[in-house]
C-alpha cells in the first residue's frame, strides 16, 4: 500500500489532477464524493501568491471533506517558492506538490512548470530547499522530460527522491510533444522498477478508460493513477474504474437524472465560492461532458455555455431533465 509522508493510501489509488480552472473546490468536491482517493489544487503561482493576487490567494481555499488534499505551486525563484511554502502551510493542506510539468508557454518561458526540465540542478535544489522549509510532505509531478533527446526520468526522480521527494507523478509525454500524441508509460514503469526507489510512483497520461487503469497498475506496475482530462465533467470516472477494479466489468452510466443533479450542485457551489459571474463562466467547460452522448443536444448546450445568468442555465437543466429523462447512455 503507498503512502505519501505519513498519508496511508489504498492500493493502487486515484489522484485528481491538478488542472488550470478546472481542479477548483466544488469539482474536487464532486469527484471525491465518486472516489477520488486524493485531489490537488489548481496550480497556484508562487509570484502571485508572495504578491497577494486575489486569483492566486484564493485557490488556496481548501476544506476537510476533500482530504487528503495537495496544494500545488509554481515557479523558478527559490526565495519565491520559499516564501510560497510558508503562505501554504497556513492553508494546512495534507500535501504541497510543485508543478515541474505543465508545459504552457507562459509558464516555460519564466523558466517554470516544465521549462525546469532544461535545468535538473536547480530543479533538484529548489526541491531540497522546499522539503527542508516545511513539515509537510512534498511531492513532484513532472513530465519524461524536454524533448525526446533529452528523457533522464530514471535520473531524474532518484535524484528527488534523495533530497526528501517523498512521492512522484510523472505525465508520459515530453514538454515538447505538450498533449499530442500518446502518452508513454515505460519510461515511467523504469522509474518504478529502478531498485533504489521507494517513493510511490504515480502514472499521468492517457488514463481515459477503466482498461487503461488497470494496464498502468497491472502491465506497468505503477503505484497509482492520476487522472486529468478523463474527469472534466465526469466526475463518475472514479468510481466507475474502481468497480472495473473489484467486478472486471463496465458499470452502468450514470443516469440523466444523476447528470442534472451534479451539474447543478456544480454550478451552485461555484457560485457560493467565486460569485456568480465568474462561477457561471468557470463551469462551462464542463457540460459537453455531462451531457455528452444525447442526439439533437446542441441547442440545450449553446444555452448552458452562452448565458451568463445563473438562473437561465438551471432553467436549461430543468428543460433537460424533462426533455431527455428516459435517455439510455451506454458504457463508453
Amino acid at each position: 500500500m503507498p503512502k505519501i509522508g505519513n498519508i496511508q493510501l489504498p492500493e493502487f489509488p486515484l489522484l485528481l489532477a491538478p488542472m488550470e480552472d478546472v481542479s477548483d473546490p466544488p469539482f474536487r468536491a464532486l469527484c471525491k464524493e465518486q472516489g477520488a482517493d486524493v485531489v490537488y489544487t489548481e496550480f497556484i503561482s508562487s509570484e502571485g501568491l508572495i504578491r497577494d493576487a486575489e486569483k492566486s490567494v484564493m485557490k488556496l481555499d481548501i476544506y476537510e471533506k476533500e482530504r487528503p488534499v495537495g496544494i500545488q505551486i509554481f515557479g523558478a525563484n527559490m526565495d519565491s517558492m520559499l516564501q510560497t511554502v510558508d503562505i501554504v502551510e497556513r492553508s494546512n493542506p495534507d500535501i504541497i506538490d510543485i508543478n515541474f510539468g505543465c508545459p504552457v508557454k507562459k509558464v516555460v518561458c519564466k523558466g517554470a512548470g516544465a521549462g525546469i526540465l532544461k535545468d535538473i540542478p536547480l530543479m533538484v535544489k529548489l526541491t531540497e530547499a522546499m522539503v527542508k522549509r516545511t513539515h509537510l510532505p512534498v511531492t513532484v509531478k513532472t513530465r519524461l522530460g524536454w524533448d525526446h533527446d533529452s528523457i533522464m526520468i530514471q535520473e531524474v526522480a532518484e535524484r528527488l527522491q534523495d533530497v526528501g521527494c517523498q512521492a512522484i507523478s510523472i505525465h508520459g509525454r515530453t514538454r515538447a510533444q505538450m498533449y499530442k500524441g500518446e502518452a508513454d508509460w515505460r519510461p515511467i514503469a523504469a522509474v518504478k522498477n529502478n531498485p533504489r526507489m521507494h517513493i510511490p510512483v504515480f502514472g499521468n497520461g492517457d488514463v481515459n478508460s477503466p482498461e487503461a487503469a488497470v494496464r498502468m497498475r497491472d502491465q506497468y506496475g505503477l503505484d497509482g493513477a492520476m487522472i486529468g482530462r478523463a474527469s472534466i465533467g465526469y466526475p463518475w470516472f472514479f468510481r466507475e474504474v474502481k468497480h472495473f477494479f473489484r467486478t472486471g466489468a463496465h458499470m452502468r452510466p450514470p443516469s440523466m437524472q444523476e447528470r442534472v443533479e451534479a451539474a447543478r450542485r456544480h454550478l451552485r457551489m461555484s457560485i457560493d465560492w467565486k460569485g456568480e459571474k465568474l462561477g457561471v463562466f468557470e463551469t462551462r467547460r464542463h457540460y459537453t461532458n455531462y451531457f455528452k452522448g444525447i442526439p439533437n443536444f446542441k441547442e440545450h448546450r449553446m444555452k448552458m455555455v452562452t448565458s451568463d445568468d445563473a438562473a437561465d442555465v438551471f432553467a436549461a437543466f430543468d428543460e433537460v431533465l424533462e426533455k431527455f429523462a428516459h435517455h439510455e447512455f451506454v458504457a463508453s
